[in-house]
């Protein structure tokens, strides 16, 4: 991956200050290069503000590193409340016999990540009610393997079933800053991905993929994850 580009990093200075101030945010952004650029994983916005000195300003920090690699090979972009770099869109050729092939999602996996996406926290008889057909435990495992789908907590009903909601993966691989970017009811149907005439009263949700449980949410338990298969005896044991 190439050096930053010095000539837009060194004239970073939203302050209009001297020279002490202008060393200093240039140091700041350099450091919050170098976590990013390190960091295999996005790196969340908490896990910045940890290791930078106090009283940091990090949007406008993290908007003017994202401008200075806007027009270069790789681009900074926010996943949610995290950053990453990522290949520049238009050069995704250059890298297709790195990539891995992945599998074609059935039309029924299409249709439940949508409705997760939209929807969640929602449970798998939600899910079923919403599409008006049953949802195989196969097409839920296919998409929790993708790991653009995740298990939240226990829905507080009868049963506790369990809640699914989407990933910083998806946002990663759909191209999206957060989930309200996905598309609305018109986008949609200029998409042909709905009819042209609507009942009078549907609307699109309004995505939410707070980290935070809804009140209606448990968290899961050891017990929970061992019961799903997500947690072998031993891990309880540790």
């Amino acid at each position: 991956m190439g050096q930053p580009h010095e000539a837009e990093i060194l004239s970073f200075d939203p302050t209009g200050g001297g020279d002490r101030q202008s060393q200093d945010l240039r140091e700041q952004l350099r450091m919050v290069e170098a976590i990013v650029f390190a960091s295999s994983e996005p790196v969340s916005e908490k896990a910045l503000l940890e290791r930078l000195p106090e009283d940091i300003e990090l949007e406008p920090l993290m908007r003017e590193l994202q401008q200075a690699y806007s027009g270069r090979g790789v681009n900074l972009v926010k996943l949610g409340d995290h950053w990453a770099f990522r290949t520049a869109d238009d050069l995704g050729f250059l890298l297709q016999k790195e990539a891995v092939d992945t599998r074609k999602l059935s039309r029924a996996a299409l249709e439940v990540l949508a409705i997760i996406a939209y929807h969640q926290p929602v449970t798998r008889a939600e899910i079923e009610e919403i599409r008006g057909v049953s949802t195989s435990k196969g097409t839920l495992d296919v998409l929790l393997e993708t790991q653009w789908v995740r298990m939240r907590g226990r829905r507080k009903t009868p049963g506790r079933p369990v809640t699914y909601g989407t990933t910083l993966a998806f946002l990663d691989q759909f191209g999206l800053e957060e989930l309200r970017d996905l598309p609305g009811l018109e986008e949609l149907k200029g998409a042909g991905l709905l009819r042209s005439q609507v009942p009078a009263n549907f609307v699109v949700p309004e995505p939410n993929d707070s980290e935070e449980l809804a009140e209606d949410e448990d968290p899961l338990e050891p017990q929970d994850l061992e019961e799903l298969g997500l947690l072998s005896p031993l891990d309880l044991d540790e």
